[in-house]
């Protein structure tokens, strides 16, 4: 498949690792070319617009090139030994998101997709050749190569990235990922050219296409989340849409860490919502505190966020 072709010498992602991953050489990922997959399956905790009444048919794919220390998906996401992960073959996968169209369900998301381009490419390619043409969902890191996403645009309807990080002292500490504020905005930009700061939404008011940009404010870092905001207003527009989480759980591992071993505080989440209304940021949606308590997926359930 030519879209595969892009793997001999991999630069995918912002890593470039330039590997062979056809001839089995891995980089920075540790992905090979196939479909290596955490779960195909319904999730219903996206934004209302993307979810609608019936959710959306999620691809987790395994391994990422990003990896925080905080990340609710670990179990999936670690690149030396990922705990669940299934490899499939271009049908197979195709096979299984299809079962979920033919049930009703509109949109399909590709989690973690920064590092398997390629391969989401044919899988859009051959699910269309099986007559159908669901809403695509890009849901990102957004430590993607604007190149990258240049192929995407005719493939992906929807942008759905995160903007973790304007700190780059923060985005190494945490992400591994230093110049992860310069990258993440050209990505964001990118993104906005190919489909605008509107959302476009159907009779339902489900998406058809936009961009919705996430941030989850981190506890003990809120002047990182008030500079991401700034950027987002300042280089993008303050009428993209955001959606600003407090859903942050912290994992068992980081007890000990001052910040990442705690929750958010109301008064942290205020002081981010009070800088998104001094800089004029009205399009979107804000979580409650107890939402931490509804974003604990496993992996191992065939239904990994219905499980928790």
């Amino acid at each position: 498949m030519p879209e595969l072709s892009r793997l001999q010498n991999c630069a995918c992602c912002p890593r470039q690792c330039r590997v062979n991953r056809l001839a089995g050489e891995l980089g920075y990922c540790r992905t090979g070319p196939g479909y290596q997959i955490g779960s195909i399956c319904i999730h219903r905790g996206e934004e209302p617009a993307i979810t609608g009444t019936r959710g959306i048919c999620n691809v987790f794919f395994t391994h990422c090139n990003l990896q925080c220390k905080y990340c609710q998906n670990h179990q999936i996401s670690n690149n030396e030994s990922p705990e669940i992960e299934y490899t499939l073959g271009l049908a197979e996968a195709a096979g299984r998101v299809e079962t979920y169209l033919r049930r009703g369900i509109r949109a399909v998301g590709f989690v973690s997709p920064s590092h398997v381009v390629p391969q989401i490419r044919a899988l859009i390619g051959e699910i269309r050749q099986r007559g159908h043409r669901p809403v695509t969902v890009y849901n990102t890191n957004a430590y993607d190569r604007v190149e990258t996403l240049r192929t995407l645009e005719t493939d992906m309807d929807v942008y759905l990235p995160d903007f973790k990080y304007g700190d780059d002292a923060l985005a190494t500490r945490y992400s591994d990922a230093p110049d992860y504020p310069r990258i993440a905005l050209a990505a964001l930009q990118e993104m906005v050219r190919q489909k605008g700061t509107n959302l476009v939404l159907d009779e339902n008011n489900e998406i058809r296409s936009g961009v919705i940009v996430r941030h989850l404010v981190l506890p003990g870092n809120v002047e990182n989340s008030r500079q991401v905001l700034r950027l987002l207003a300042g280089e993008i527009s303050p009428e993209i849409t955001v959606s600003l989480m407090a859903q942050y759980n912290p994992l068992p591992g980081l007890a000990a860490d001052s910040n990442l071993g705690r929750g958010v505080t109301q008064a942290e989440y205020d002081a981010v919502l009070e800088e998104m209304d001094r800089l004029g940021m009205e399009q979107g949606w804000i979580q409650e505190l107890e939402s931490r308590e509804c974003y604990q997926p496993d992996f191992a359930q065939t239904h990994p966020f219905e499980s928790s």
